[in-house]
């Protein structure tokens, strides 16, 4: 089997190896694949494997050997689903692999938000605690997250460790489900986030959920919500965001994800105040990319053996 692994320098950027690839063929590895060059690298190959490389239909009518398309990652938009069941190519994803290091990611943002970690040691560092007259001093207020309600958007397996950890931080979790519209016996979002301090977001990226945080939706919170996002970039209107953190109606807005990646230079969010943004590295630990790599070719394997649907994860 021939197997070329489009754009492997995300997941691998040199720490880890595509042995468990290797096993099943002759592999090419490319750290980035230019979209001039999809078709050139990917003809003739048995097997794709992409993180964000696209594969649409008029890439794929050029590229009549493929059986198969492994996406490196759990959203699995860059490829063309209907194409490729016209041409009988399988498609499969990694549903789940980085839900412990999301949600620590998640934590991790709001705990910089409440507690102004970076904001002090930079200040530490600048030797303004050598000068300080008191023992102790802070640059902007903090925030005690016990006793705070904190509205978790989508209670799938990263929404659900989310809200253990921070009921463990004493918060309480008003729940919503992963498909916003269910209500069963969890809260609707309205209801969750106009009674929220904290809301964090772990909601696939759908029609229904696109601009789900919108100026609408905003003036309805309390004031000084603190906000997180570290699922998809598009839940959160970026210019509407940024009007209320300059108002301050969100205190703070903390997120791994923006509408476009890489991020753009007009992107509102990079002149807002009380902002923390990481650049998409929730799911960047060691562990969780070796995780990755391994279920990716676990997918593999299992379509070579002649398996399909869930046993293989296949998205067509």
């Amino acid at each position: 089997m021939k197997i070329a692994i489009m754009d492997g320098s995300a997941a691998n950027p040199g720490d880890l190896n595509w042995e468990p690839f290797e096993r099943f063929g002759e592999v090419t590895a490319y750290d980035i694949t230019p979209p001039e060059s999809i078709i050139a690298r990917a003809k003739g190959m048995d097997a794709v494997i992409t993180n964000k490389t696209p594969f649409t239909r008029q890439i794929l009518d050029e590229l009549p050997d493929l059986k198969y398309i492994g996406v490196l990652a759990t959203g699995y938009n860059v490829v063309d689903l209907e194409a490729c069941r016209d041409k009988g190519i399988a498609v499969t994803n990694v549903p789940e692999y980085g839900t412990y290091a999301t949600a620590q990611m998640s934590i991790a943002l709001l705990l910089e938000l409440a507690d102004k970690v970076g904001m002090h040691n930079e200040s530490v560092k600048k030797g303004d605690w050598i000068r300080s007259e008191q023992f102790c001093y802070w640059l902007s207020p903090l925030t005690e997250l016990a006793g705070k309600n904190i509205a978790v958007v989508g209670m799938g397996k990263i929404g659900s460790r989310v809200a253990l950890i921070a009921e463990a931080l004493g918060m309480n979790v008003l729940p919503v489900p992963h498909t916003i519209k269910d209500s069963s016996k969890e809260y609707t979002f309205e209801d969750a986030v106009t009674k929220a301090d904290v809301i964090s977001l772990h909601c696939p990226l759908t029609p229904e959920t696109n601009n789900l945080i919108n100026e609408s939706v905003i003036s309805k919170l309390k004031d000084g919500v603190i906000i997180i996002n570290a699922a998809r970039g598009p839940l959160v209107n970026e210019t509407d965001m940024a009007n209320a953190l300059k108002s301050g109606k969100v205190a703070g807005f903390g997120c791994d994800v923006v509408s476009v990646e890489p991020m753009k230079e007009d992107n509102p969010l990079l002149t807002s105040p009380n902002t923390v943004i990481t650049p998409h590295i929730a799911w960047a630990p060691r562990e969780t990319r070796q995780r990755l790599i391994y279920a990716a070719a676990d997918n593999l394997r299992n379509f070579i053996d002649g398996k399909s649907g869930s046993d293989i994860n296949q998205v067509n």
